[in-house]
C-alpha cells in the first residue's frame, strides 16, 4: 500500500478520538502552540486568503478564522474525509467562516499565487513526498507572502530527550491505543516524528523549494519547532 493511502485509511480510523486524545496527550500544550503560529499569519488588519494544509479536525483552520480580519477567507485541505467530517461539524458548531476540502496535499487544486498565507500544523511529517508537497506549497503563494509550519521534533537537551522517547513510544501508544482501539495508529505517529528530518536539514528544504528568510524556533524545550518562511 502507497504511504498516502495508507496516511488517509489511519487518519480515517482514527478520526472519532483523535481530538481528545491530541488534548489529552500533549497536556493542552498544543492549543499555546497553535496560538503563537496564528499570531505570526495573522499579522495584519486586511483581509487574507489563508491554505491550512493538512487541517486534520480544524483546530488550527478554526484558530485562523476567528483571528483573522472579516473578509478573509480560510480553507482546510486534507487527504482524510474522516477527520474532516469532525472538522466541518466543529466550524458549524462555532459559528465560524472556513472551507474544508478533500484533497492531496502534494497536489493542490489551486492556481499558482493564489494565498497570502499558507500553515501546516503537525501535517509536513506525514507527506509522502516532503519536497514535493514543500514546492506545491510555494506554488500557490504569492510573491512575498509567508508559510507557517508547525511540526513535532526530538528535544536536543539529553535528560529531556530521554523522557520525550519514553513518553512518546512507550506511554503514548499504551494509552492512545486502549482509547482508540488503534495502538498501530499511535505507534506510527511517534515513530514519524523521529523519523523527520532535524531542523538544519528542514530549513535546507524550504529553502530549495523557493522559501528563504526561514527561521525556526524551538518550543517548549523544543518538543514543537515552528518554521517561518516567505516565498521569494
Amino acid at each position: 500500500m502507497a504511504k498516502k493511502e495508507g496516511i488517509r485509511k489511519l487518519f480515517d480510523n482514527i478520526a472519532p478520538d483523535y481530538d481528545k486524545l491530541n488534548h489529552i496527550l500533549s497536556l493542552n500544550i498544543d492549543k499555546g502552540w497553535r496560538k503563537k503560529a496564528v499570531r505570526e499569519l495573522v499579522d495584519v488588519s486586511t483581509p487574507l486568503r489563508v491554505l491550512d494544509v493538512a487541517c486534520g479536525t480544524g483546530d488550527f483552520t478554526m484558530e485562523i478564522a476567528r483571528k483573522a480580519a472579516e473578509g478573509s477567507r480560510v480553507i482546510g485541505i486534507d487527504l482524510s474525509e474522516g477527520m474532516m467530517k469532525i472538522g466541518r461539524e466543529k466550524i458549524a458548531a462555532a459559528g465560524l467562516q472556513a472551507e474544508m476540502v478533500q484533497g492531496d496535499c502534494e497536489d493542490l487544486p489551486y492556481a499558482d499565487e493564489s494565498f497570502d498565507r499558507i500553515s501546516v500544523g503537525f501535517g509536513v511529517r506525514n507527506f509522502e513526498h516532503l519536497e514535493v508537497g514543500l514546492r506545491e506549497m510555494c506554488r500557490v503563494l504569492k510573491k512575498d507572502a509567508k508559510l507557517v509550519i508547525l511540526e513535532l521534533s526530538v528535544p536536543s537537551n539529553s535528560f529531556i530527550r530521554w523522557c520525550y522517547k519514553l513518553y512518546f513510544l512507550k506511554i503514548l501508544p499504551a494509552v492512545g491505543g486502549w482509547i482508540s482501539g488503534d495502538r498501530g495508529a499511535y505507534e506510527y505517529l511517534p515513530a514519524s516524528v523521529l523519523r523527520f528530518p532535524a531542523p538544519d536539514k528542514f530549513i535546507a528544504m524550504m529553502n530549495d523549494a523557493g522559501f528563504s528568510n526561514v527561521a525556526h524556533r524551538g518550543l517548549t524545550f523544543g518538543i514543537c519547532r515552528m518554521y517561518i518562511g516567505k516565498k521569494q
